[in-house]
């Protein structure tokens, strides 16, 4: 199986077009006032026609009511929705149901213990995702640059697929698909050159070092 790759907290057709040019599989987009990577539905309008079914387009929210998500979903039509905050399962399923997409749940891992939710989530959600921790004065959920021991997923085998998220870079995501068994990887900040600033090379490298172990004849050589 192909391993699925999604460069996130894209902001500029410059950074959407290297990320579909180098193979991305999915291409997120955040609806989340405090990140720096926070799209307004007017420019999240523009950047989802310009995509055009090469890549599945994520709306990113973070315990959003229904009536932010019907905006962004409104904005961008999206194909897959990936709740990143602390919704609870019976809430993933409640978006799933009402919206009729496919939902993808962050779970934040620090611990093992970290890891005790993901039965009941993957019960009702479609495609989970292992993100770091954020430490407890953040602003704002996920990794932020930062990743986690990635050993505590080794052996894990959810009944859903599963991606992995928090401090990835073009140096490190080989070794993490390698310890993890990931089916995906997200990458936002370690493709960045400044908060919310993608950088193309850093886009075309990551997706080019994620291929090589799963797949050395990827399109991602395309534009080495």
């Amino acid at each position: 199986m192909q391993l699925t790759i999604k460069i996130c907290g894209l902001r500029t057709p410059e950074a959407l077009d290297a990320s579909l040019r180098a193979g991305a599989d999915m291409v997120g987009f955040v609806f989340f006032p405090p990140s720096p990577r926070h799209l307004n539905f007017a420019a999240a309008r523009e950047l989802g026609a310009l995509v055009k079914g090469r890549a599945l387009k994520v709306a990113l929210s973070v315990d959003a009511a229904d009536e932010w998500l019907a905006a962004s979903i409104d904005a961008l039509a999206p194909d897959v929705l990936q709740l990143h905050g602390k919704e609870t399962p019976e809430r993933v399923l409640a978006v799933k149901m009402r919206f009729r997409l496919p939902v993808m749940k962050a779970i934040a891992v620090e611990t093992h213990d970290d890891l005790a939710c993901v039965q009941g989530y993957a019960a009702v959600a479609d495609r989970l995702m292992f993100d770091a921790r954020a430490p407890s004065d953040a602003t704002r959920p996920g990794g932020l640059g930062k990743s986690f021991d990635w050993r505590l997923l080794k052996d894990l085998d959810p009944p859903v697929p599963f991606m992995l998220s928090g401090g990835l870079n073009r140096d490190n995501v080989a070794e993490a698909i390698a310890l993890t068994g990931a089916g995906g990887v997200d990458v936002s900040s370690g493709v960045e050159r400044a908060p919310g600033e993608k950088d193309p090379d850093l886009i075309r490298g990551f997706i080019r070092a994620a291929r090589i172990p799963s797949c050395p004849s990827s399109r991602a050589g395309e534009d080495a």
